[in-house]
């Protein structure tokens, strides 16, 4: 998997990508690659009824094999760990596939990255594309290079991680593109629908997401996972800008229950972290910073932990390390916040602009973003 600067957008996400659409059923899924240590093992890393699951298989001179149903084709990872020990290590051989019913096939003369997929509607139409973005990606993977192989001081460099983002960002553009023009070209194809889903992200603009949605055929729109996202994105909108913020309540540091109607009549910036989130904790400085320059101008921040159940100790301790001086709400149920359900939360930090009627007037501004938007609405300090 590319742990690289990718990395550096910053979201830590609950969840693998969402799902395609078609019938579902048995699949085969065969592969051969060149001869790797008898230690070697394939992993087949999918998501299955909304749970992530992991199979694992012994390669035996370069060939391995998997097999199984699905209830309807999605994405899913094929990785190699020439020591048998997993898939949470870095540098790992892999490839994204879709299990869909039928044969399928990896052929490789030496690595997963230059092996060819042969079977599967999805799986051709994914070749297709994948074409097509190549020139985009092999950029990415330069940029993901120059990032791994700068000195630890570099990195550390403001300067020079911005400019790195902004590259990317450029990229990240170019690739939306390209992938906006497939799903034009191709509105019946299953592949289309996850499309839209990758381009949406962890954190979606239902603005920019549901006129691509619509765009789709009908049958792809219609069908359970079409339905599904389409039942999503409804949800999406009572949180999008302009709508009035929904009404939660949880307990603070003390075990004392707050809601965020007590904050009515004042700009408040509801913000979604944990204490285990390391993108949460480097924008952390930032919050605070926002929050020092306008509290006087009658700006709160109500921060909702995902933190885990017994892990009340660790948060409280993020809180005090990161000086972290304003309301703190958790009901310590990790991904499970109610709160986070409520705002269609999968990833962090993220956070919602809502102004004194409790209407939501921005979303996810961060960094400097959110000091010129507080600029904007309480006027310049």
């Amino acid at each position: 998997m590319n742990y690289g600067l990718k990395l550096l957008t910053g979201l830590i996400i609950s969840t693998l990508p969402g799902l395609a659409f078609a019938q579902g059923g048995q699949y085969n899924l065969s592969g051969k690659v060149a001869p790797l240590p008898a230690s070697a093992k394939a992993y087949l890393y999918y998501e299955s009824s909304g749970t992530a699951k992991t199979d694992s298989t012994l390669i035996k001179d370069g060939s391995f094999s998997f097999s199984g149903n699905v209830k309807e084709p999605g994405s899913s990872y094929l990785i190699i760990n020439p020591k048998g020990m997993g898939i949470r290590q870095r540098n790992l051989q892999s490839l994204t596939l879709y299990l869909e019913p039928g044969k399928i096939t990896i052929t490789s003369p030496d690595s997963l990255p230059n092996a060819k997929i042969a079977g599967g509607v999805i799986n051709k139409d994914n070749e297709s594309l994948q074409k097509l973005l190549k020139p985009v990606k092999d950029k990415m993977d330069i940029l993901n290079k120059e990032y791994a192989e700068a000195a630890p001081e570099k990195k550390k460099s403001d300067e020079f991680v911005k400019s790195l983002q902004a590259r990317y960002a450029v990229l990240e553009d170019e690739q939306k593109v390209i992938q906006k023009a497939f799903i034009k070209s191709h509105p019946s194809s299953a592949l289309s629908l996850f499309t839209v889903k990758e381009i949406a992200g962890a954190v979606p603009d239902v603005s920019q997401i549901e006129p691509l949605f619509n765009s789709l055929s009908a049958s792809v729109r219609a069908s359970a996972a079409g339905k599904a996202y389409a039942e999503e994105l409804i949800k999406l909108k009572t949180v999008a800008v302009g709508a009035m913020a929904p009404e939660f309540s949880l307990p603070d540091t003390l075990g004392k229950q707050v809601s965020l109607r007590d904050f009515r009549g004042k700009y408040v910036l509801i913000d979604f972290w944990a204490s285990w989130c390391g993108p949460c904790r480097a924008e952390n400085p930032n919050v605070v910073k926002a929050f020092n320059a306008y509290k006087s101008k009658g700006f709160e921040i109500l921060g909702v932990s995902l933190d885990q159940p017994n892990a009340k100790d660790r948060w409280m301790k993020a809180i005090h390390d990161d000086g972290l001086t304003w309301t703190q709400l958790s009901d310590l149920k990790g991904w499970k916040s109610e709160a986070a359900a409520l705002y269609s939360v999968r990833a962090i930090p993220q956070n919602f602009l809502v102004d004194p009627s409790g209407k939501i007037v921005a979303t996810n501004v961060r960094g400097e973003e959110l000091e010129k938007t507080l600029s904007k609405l309480l006027g310049k300090i």
